[in-house]
């Protein structure tokens, strides 16, 4: 017979080994999970082949990113993102900015890149732009800040006059060209931004140039606006650019017909009337000596240098020539442009162009 205390002890001892044996195969369970999950979350997290770009914006909506993950990074397991996502508490530290997922991005790197915000910067590129709200548009297009942000300062007198500039003439503040930029940046630090890329492009060098004229950076930014309308022609610019110098020397009117398309507002006209030429706007330089109050397009580096470095000659006239290569004919005297132009004319006639 056995006393209570020994079998007391017999079953203490057996529920200790049972007990230490659940705890035993809960611990395998779990470690074999937890190896699981991590090598879960080490693999693949996109079915890409190359980098895609995901955008963040400033409402951090959770699902909305995953939305994004799914339809442009064909995320393979949503279920596992949330799950490597809230281990690292990143729902409520979300990030905007523009970052890039690559091929063989697992889930954990994932969730990182997004919560330490590692951005990939953008480039953005514009040229070709005639007015304010083309500029504004095609700008904001790539970046997070909206359209409304961007006009508000450009029509803003006293931000803009802190820059150097009024609300007419910002556009010569911006140098077409290719730039790097975090998506996320503010409107007015973009803007900040390309002030000291201004800064940057009007080197002492130009400076000089544009004094030997003479002419403020501006108003150079405003001739070459013009001269980039007026040919399509690259090597046309600084012989197109003196002509107007010279006018502008002798204060002949520039009578340059994109000046009034520009004021007419039909950047199309093949043919200009007499009608376009009353139309009474600043921008009609057939009315009004001297520049325009601001540019009629975004000057590129190539105008503006094509009227730093312009050419020395004594042409006042140019007229397109009659073959529409895009070139002109330049004249010194009046009679030989009236020639050009009757050539001009002509041609025009015969292909019934009115307008």
């Amino acid at each position: 017979m056995f006393t209570f205390a020994e079998i007391f002890f017999k079953m203490t001892k057996k529920n200790i080994l049972i007990g230490a044996g659940i705890l035993l195969v809960i611990g395998l369970v779990l470690l074999v999970r937890s190896l699981v999950f991590s090598i879960q979350m080490r693999s693949a997290a996109f079915d890409i082949d190359k980098p895609q770009y995901i955008y963040i914006d400033n409402a951090k909506d959770y699902d909305r990113l995953l939305v994004q993950l799914d339809s442009v990074g064909h995320l393979k397991n949503g279920k596992r993102f949330k799950k490597v996502s809230e281990r690292l508490n990143y729902p409520t530290r979300m990030k905007s900015g523009c970052y890039k997922i690559e091929p063989k991005m697992s889930y954990l790197e994932a969730v990182r890149l997004f919560r330490n915000g590692e951005q990939t910067p953008i480039k953005i590129t514009f040229n070709n732009m005639r007015l304010k709200s083309d500029f504004v548009e095609r700008i904001s297009s790539q970046f997070m800040f909206s359209t409304e942000d961007l006009l508000a300062l450009l029509n803003d007198t006293a931000f803009t006059a802190q820059l150097g500039f009024d609300t007419t003439t910002v556009l010569t503040l911006f140098i077409p060209n290719t730039y790097e930029f975090f998506w996320n940046i503010p409107a007015k630090s973009f803007v900040e931004r390309m002030k000291k890329e201004y800064d940057r492009f009007w080197t002492p060098q130009r400076l000089e140039k544009a004094a030997e004229i003479p002419l403020s950076p501006t108003e150079v930014s405003i001739l070459a606006s013009i001269v980039e309308e007026e040919t399509a022609n690259r090597s046309e610019y600084p012989i197109v650019a003196g002509l107007y110098i010279n006018r502008l020397h002798r204060g002949i009117a520039l009578q340059a017909d994109p000046t009034v398309k520009f004021a007419v507002g039909d950047v199309s006209l093949r043919r200009i009337l007499n009608k376009h030429l009353k139309v009474k706007s600043p921008y009609n330089t057939y009315l009004h000596k001297g520049l325009p109050p601001g540019p009629i397009r975004v000057p590129g580096i190539r105008g503006i240098d094509g009227v730093l470095n312009y050419a020395r000659h004594a042409y006042l006239y140019m007229c397109a020539k009659e073959d529409f290569s895009g070139t002109h004919n330049f004249a010194v005297r009046l009679a030989e442009h009236n020639r050009n132009a009757r050539k001009y004319q002509t041609a025009l006639n015969k292909l019934k162009i009115t307008k």
